[in-house]
C-alpha cells in the first residue's frame, strides 16, 4: 500500500464533509435547531397571545428589571468562562480547564437560584399559572412557562457540565477532551443566547 492511501492519523474514521470536527457536534447542532424550534413556538406564541390581549399588564412593573437583568449578566459571564475552559484545554492546563467548568456550573447555579427567588415572590403577590391579580389570565402562564422551560434547559446544562468535567478529569487525550467541552460549549451558549430573547421578549418589551 502506497502512502498516499493510508489514512491520515489526524483524521477521525467517522470524519465527513458535513462534520469536520466529529459526528457529536453534527448531532448536538441538530438538537439545537429543534430546541430552537421548540422556543421559537414558545415566544411567538407569547407574542401572538400578548398582542391579542386588551388588559396585559406591563411586565416592568410587575416583574422589575434588576434581578432579570444580573441573570443576564452572569449567564453572559458563564459564556466567557465556558470559552476559557476551551482555552486552557488548548494550552494544556486541565487544572486550570476544569477550574473554568466550575465557574460556569457555578454560574448556572446563581441563576437558577435567582429565578427562584424571582418565581417566589411573584407567587407572594399572587401570580399563579391560571391567573394574576394584575389583568391578562395568560399573564402568569406564559411566563412560568416560558421561563420555567428554559430553567430546565439551565439545569439540564449544569449537569452536562458536571458529566463533560468528570469525564476530562479522567481520560488523557486532549483532542477527546476538547471535542467534548466543545460540545458542551455549543449547548450552553445556545442556552445563553436563549435567555437574552426570553428577557427581551418578556422583561423589557
Amino acid at each position: 500500500m502506497t502512502e498516499a492511501a493510508l489514512p491520515h492519523p489526524a483524521v477521525e474514521p467517522a470524519e465527513s464533509p458535513l462534520t469536520p470536527e466529529s459526528w457529536g457536534k453534527l448531532g448536538m447542532w441538530i438538537f439545537l435547531a429543534g430546541d430552537a424550534v421548540g422556543f421559537g413556538v414558545l415566544l411567538a406564541s407569547y407574542g401572538a397571545v400578548r398582542a391579542s390581549s386588551a388588559d396585559w399588564p406591563p411586565p416592568a412593573v410587575h416583574f422589575g428589571i434588576n434581578i432579570p437583568a444580573v441573570m443576564t449578566f452572569i449567564l453572559i459571564c458563564s459564556s466567557v468562562t465556558m470559552v476559557k475552559a476551551l482555552e486552557w484545554i488548548q494550552r494544556g492546563d486541565m487544572r486550570r480547564a476544569r477550574s473554568r467548568l466550575l465557574w460556569t456550573m457555578g454560574g448556572g447555579l446563581l441563576f437558577l437560584g435567582m429565578q427562584g427567588y424571582e418565581w417566589t415572590h411573584l407567587i407572594e403577590q399572587g401570580m399563579r399559572v391560571f391567573g394574576n391579580p394584575w389583568g391578562a389570565a395568560l399573564f402568569g402562564a406564559s411566563f412560568y412557562i416560558i421561563t420555567g422551560f428554559h430553567g430546565l434547559h439551565v439545569t439540564g446544562g449544569v449537569i452536562y457540565l458536571a458529566v463533560v468535567r468528570a469525564a476530562i478529569s479522567r481520560f488523557q487525550d486532549q483532542r477527546y477532551n476538547y471535542m467534548i467541552t466543545e460540545i458542551v460549549g455549543l449547548y450552553w451558549h445556545f442556552v445563553d443566547l436563549v435567555w437574552i430573547m426570553v428577557f427581551t421578549l418578556i422583561y423589557l418589551l
